[in-house]
């Protein structure tokens, strides 16, 4: 039997999870559901690919790292970007989304995030046009791994970059003094900032981590796929279901939500084609949710 379309699901659930790790935060501690995250995705890839092309001119080539398809230059510039993609998501919570907040009113944030994601969509196409670009043009060999299934370099590497970031996460949100303020918040964020719980630091926190969680999967994408304007807009809605299937505001959760909802996709690609992929992992979606509202790792309130 091939196993190919496991393998398949996990790589695309490895990066809809990270992904979902900014949208569960953002919805646990801010209240709201964020549709402008899928464009911190795609910014951070585009700073990732504009910084990878400054730093091979300025040491004079890109090079590779062994089998890889990228070099250390992506790597180095995917850490700048990830801080960068960090910094637009605080200037757009400062410009918009926290003078909407002081109104509590969490369905006109969500409007306005709608607004705020066709809007740096809209600039993104502008400055780059709709032109897919890539990280790199290079055929790689697919190594196999067994029981039909052959990954290659690029895809075992990222693979491997799930995990440490995911692991990291974890540990940051459970043993850091701000991962455990994060969490309180989450809880109770009146009772938080009783207890003298920073909960504007939080708020600024949660926004740079979300989004470079963010810039990672975006940069993951570009690296297996292309890079494209869209390409966070396509995934806004497997991000949110990864993120409700797992429970709200649990990491493990929505990194196990990802690949769910990766792995049904790429079966639904064997079973019924791939026009209907997205339809059914919303269909398994909503089977789970019918049994557990609150998701797999979520607290029924």
């Amino acid at each position: 039997m091939n196993l190919q379309f496991i393998a398949d699901g996990l790589i695309m659930g490895a990066l809809i999870g990270l992904g979902a790790i900014g949208v569960t935060l953002t919805y646990s501690i801010l209240r709201f559901a964020n549709f402008a995250h899928g464009e911190f995705l795609a910014w951070g890839t585009y700073f990732t690919l504009l910084l990878t092309a400054a730093i091979g001119a300025l040491v004079g080539g890109s090079g590779t790292l062994g089998a890889l398809s990228f070099g250390w230059p992506v790597i180095l510039a995917g850490v700048i970007a990830a801080l960068l993609t960090g910094l637009v998501a605080l200037a757009l919570d400062r410009i918009l989304f926290a003078r909407l907040r002081q109104r509590g009113n969490a369905i006109v944030m969500v409007m306005a995030s709608f607004g705020a994601s066709m809007a740096l969509r809209s600039l993104l196409e502008f400055l780059f046009t709709s032109e897919p670009k890539y990280f790199s043009r290079d055929i790689q060999i697919a190594l196999p791994l067994g029981l039909g299934i052959r990954l290659t370099p690029d895809q075992l590497f990222l693979l491997l970059l799930t995990v440490i970031l995911v692991v990291a996460m974890e540990r940051f949100m459970t043993k850091s003094p701000i991962g455990r303020a994060m969490r309180a918040v989450s809880e109770n964020p009146v009772l938080a900032r009783v207890a003298g719980v920073d909960v504007d630091r939080v708020i600024r926190a949660t926004w740079m981590i979300g989004a470079a969680l963010a810039c990672a999967a975006g940069v993951m994408l570009g690296i297996t796929v292309q890079v494209r304007p869209f390409m966070g807009f396509d995934l806004l809605l497997p991000l949110f279901a990864a993120a409700i299937l797992g429970g709200i505001g649990s990491v493990p959760g929505a990194v196990l939500g990802g690949l769910i909802v990766g792995i049904a996709e790429a079966a639904a690609v064997q079973v019924v084609g791939a026009d209907y992929r997205a339809a059914i992992a919303f269909l398994i979606l909503i089977a789970v949710l019918l049994i557990r509202p609150a998701g797999i790792f979520g607290v029924r309130e």
